[in-house]
């Protein structure tokens, strides 16, 4: 397995696991599948404000993505992103979020980012746990702010400082 930065060849199979988690899981709170011109516009977007975007690999196939972006869009927030981080469905559980934790760490550094902030489904032990593990701290929860699957959802909030 590999961690690479990803091309626009990936864009595919980054879709797909993407709408797998907006179909199948609260890891994002939308309802509808994205299509590839607008995982295009969100590649191009991430490459224009000069944010990495990563992919695991394993003998041609895409398992995983991560990346970072801004935060809020206001100019005080400059120095804070968030993190994003996607594994294929059928290879969850192997390690791959840890792979691809770290280069975003370490690009947010080059950046001279000062803070990575994570928000994650309140009830999503294992990339909460995974967070921690590399030194992210809970900082909030917020209460029934997301409602998917006939059900409420809570947000919790993680922050690491760079």
């Amino acid at each position: 397995m590999i961690v690479r930065d990803a091309t626009e060849a990936d864009l595919p199979q980054i879709l797909e696991i993407y709408n797998d988690a907006i179909l199948n899981t609260t890891a994002v709170y939308d309802y509808h599948p994205h299509t590839l011109e607008m995982r295009q516009q969100w590649f191009s977007t991430k490459k224009e404000q000069g944010f990495p975007v990563f992919v695991a690999e394993e003998n041609g196939a895409v398992l995983g993505f991560s990346s970072i972006g801004p935060f809020r869009p206001w100019t005080g927030y400059k120095f804070t992103v968030e993190n994003l981080i996607y594994v294929a469905e059928k290879a969850r559980g192997k390690g791959i979020s840890k792979l691809l934790m770290q280069p975003l760490i370490d690009a947010a550094k080059k950046l001279n980012m000062h803070v990575i902030v994570a928000g994650i489904d309140a009830t999503n032990d294992i990339s909460i746990n995974l967070h921690k593990k590399f030194g992210f701290e809970e900082v909030g929860l917020f209460k029934q702010v997301g409602y998917k699957f006939d059900r409420w959802l809570d947000l919790k909030f993680l922050q690491l400082t760079l």
